[in-house]
């Protein structure tokens, strides 16, 4: 399992384990199967394999986690994806909504030599289009104290930084609605009867809105302060 010798889906699986353990949990067997939409039984075999190449590690009655070579490898994927998401919307034109299952296609037959020549064309940039930081080429990824929209609290001012980009129609909502990253908002003190969360807008740029709980899953938020 050497660098840029991994196969596709070994490179999904460690992207997927990454994103279930960023913030440093363990990612679950079953955890692992939903996110790549296989059944557990196939992720214990892969699992075994990724241990046994020294890309993840057990912890005991809890899952897995990467190991310092498979975050490393998981970066690179998740750089590969996330500059080319960025180069299809600023060079191509492709909306926000419609890039990401682009890039997954695209993001395992790149090679490391275009993405290099994509980031500098595009400026190097720092953040895809939906917010998410892109990691350097060494591997280092901005940190952040990311919460979601729908657990923050009554009368918080809040900016919103990334949002989840895997579902088109999501992204759609988002974007009539203003709740774009950058944007500034103001959560409502009163509890709606459905459990939708109501958000101003600074400035009062655009009218009020109820943002479903679902939709507010997938946005993440900094205190605007």
């Amino acid at each position: 399992m050497a660098p840029r010798s991994l196969s596709r889906s070994v490179e999904d699986y460690l992207k997927a384990i990454y994103a279930l353990s960023e913030h440093g949990d363990t990612a679950s067997t079953s955890a692992i199967a939903e996110a790549l939409d296989i059944q557990p039984a196939s992720v214990t075999g892969m699992v075994k394999r990724l241990a046994e190449g020294g890309l993840v590690e057990h912890v005991p009655y809890k899952g897995v986690r990467l190991t310092d070579p498979g975050t490393k490898e998981a970066l690179r994927v998740v750089r590969r994806h996330r500059i080319l998401e960025t180069y299809l919307c600023e060079r191509l034109g492709y909306s926000w909504d419609d890039v990401h299952e682009e890039a997954e296609r695209l993001e395992h037959a790149a090679s490391d030599q275009l993405i290099e020549q994509m980031s500098r064309a595009l400026g190097a940039p720092s953040h895809d289009p939906h917010g998410a930081p892109i990691p350097t080429r060494a591997g280092v990824i901005e940190e952040t104290d990311l919460f979601t929209l729908a657990d923050a609290l009554p009368g918080a001012r809040l900016r919103i930084r990334a949002v989840r980009d895997e579902h088109s129609a999501d992204l759609r909502s988002m974007e009539e609605e203003g709740l774009l990253p950058g944007t500034r908002v103001t959560v409502g003190t009163e509890a709606s009867a459905d459990g939708s969360i109501l958000v101003s807008f600074d400035a009062g740029s655009r009218p009020g809105r109820a943002v479903t709980r679902e939709l507010a899953l997938q946005i993440y938020v900094v205190d605007a302060d």
